[in-house]
């Protein structure tokens, strides 16, 4: 018999799942990060530094305040590595032999496709891998090349990146940390640990392995949110599903309103209540998959990032709101660095929002001022239709 559980239980499992509702350490330091990254699975890259970069928020909305130099020790350091995951994401070093399928994929994808960089540039494939084999590790901007200039507008890739990301994909470099952001690169045996470089996993049991990832960091899920975890294809996920079932992991449950067969995972929290208060990245497992969120807290959620400016609803770095198990509000933050504020640029009330929560967000303003190491004012423009409010509170 198929279980039912309920929208808002749903909800709860979701978050319980991803870390919310747990009293964070007074001081979290290298095992709380490590244990929150194999809760994740994966904390997701970007650039954008608007407000804080992306894989920072995550950990900060989960263990609040904490040293990110703390962080740079762990995503830098031998025990994570990256790759394709969701998108380009920290992931345990331990994780990357299931990956080992989808650089095949990229291999033979350039080996078919005569027209693609990868496949047209082989002589500077070849040399970079000596350059590296010769050198060590080396980010792209040390090395030396007539080709290592830039191609195009500013964010255009020099031939020596082009190249070093194709080898990335495929598997021929991996990540052997960053500086100042700037990822290093280095042939897979001169960083990975034996046990790492000699793993072998197939293609079905390392997609089989990586649905189980996704579903414990879900809770509860449809097919569609558990492969989206990993970028996985439906079609491929689905025998992983089954297996999953089969063996206990995963237990089928109807959620009404979702409209779509769900699974829960065995050892999944059920909370009768949950208690949170957190900023989520636009990055955010929470919220990256846009139908979940809809689904779970009936939260319409885009990115206006790559919007022109006069076309954009919310703002440009539009972070949704956390309270217990709801999004009431929307924020578009800035680091001001030079001045050394916190500028909310708008500010979003949603339809859940109660009275109560106006002075839970301007604390979580507070704390993220304070973690930012903004010691100014917190500055509310005149845009939103919280933002009269929230000026009022944090004044």
């Amino acid at each position: 018999m198929v279980e039912t559980i309920s929208p808002a239980l749903a909800r709860r499992v979701a978050l319980a799942a991803q870390g919310f509702g747990r009293v964070p350490d007074a001081r979290p330091g290298t095992r709380q990060f490590n244990l929150l990254l194999r809760r994740l699975g994966l904390l997701q890259i970007d650039s954008v530094n608007v407000y804080e970069r992306s894989h920072y928020q995550p950990v900060f909305a989960r263990l609040g305040g904490y040293d990110k130099a703390l962080l740079d020790r762990l995503t830098y350091g031998k025990g994570v590595t990256e790759y394709w995951a969701h998108e380009a994401s920290f992931l345990p070093v331990e994780t990357l032999p299931l990956m080992d399928w989808r650089k095949a994929h990229y291999r033979e994808w350039y080996r078919t496709h005569p027209e693609s960089w990868g496949a047209s540039n082989e002589k500077t494939i070849e040399w970079l891998r000596a350059e590296l084999a010769e050198k060590g590790p080396l980010r792209a901007s040390e090395i030396e090349h007539e080709s290592n200039v830039r191609q195009g507008p500013w964010w255009g890739w020099s031939d020596v990146k082009r190249g070093l990301e194709t080898m990335f994909r495929q598997g021929d470099v991996v990540s052997a940390g960053r500086t100042r952001f700037e990822r290093v690169y280095a042939l897979p045996e001169q960083v990975l640990p034996a046990e790492v470089l000699n793993a072998s996993v197939s293609r079905d049991d390392a997609i089989a392995e990586l649905m189980s990832i996704s579903a414990r960091a879900h809770g509860i899920g449809t097919l569609t949110d558990l492969a989206d975890y990993f970028r996985l294809k439906r079609v491929d996920a689905q025998p992983a599903i089954d297996r999953l079932v089969e063996s206990g992991e995963l237990l089928p449950v109807t959620v009404p309103g979702w409209g779509k067969p769900a699974w829960l995972h065995r050892d999944a929290r059920l909370p009768r209540r949950l208690e949170a208060a957190a900023l989520l990245s636009p990055f955010d497992p929470v919220v990256w998959e846009r139908a979940r969120a809809l689904r779970l807290f009936d939260f319409h959620y885009r990115i206006e990032i790559y919007t022109p400016a006069p076309k954009r609803v919310f703002g440009y770095y539009v972070l949704p709101v956390l309270i217990d198990d709801r999004i009431p509000a929307r924020l578009d933050l800035k680091s001001d660095r030079q001045a050394g504020v916190l500028r909310v640029q708008s500010a979003w009330a949603e339809p859940g929002l109660v009275p109560d929560d106006i002075p839970r967000i301007a604390d979580l303003l507070r704390s993220a001022a304070a973690w930012q190491g903004l010691p100014g004012d917190i500055l509310v423009a005149d845009r939103g239709t919280l933002a009269p409010a929230l000026r009022a509170e944090l004044s």
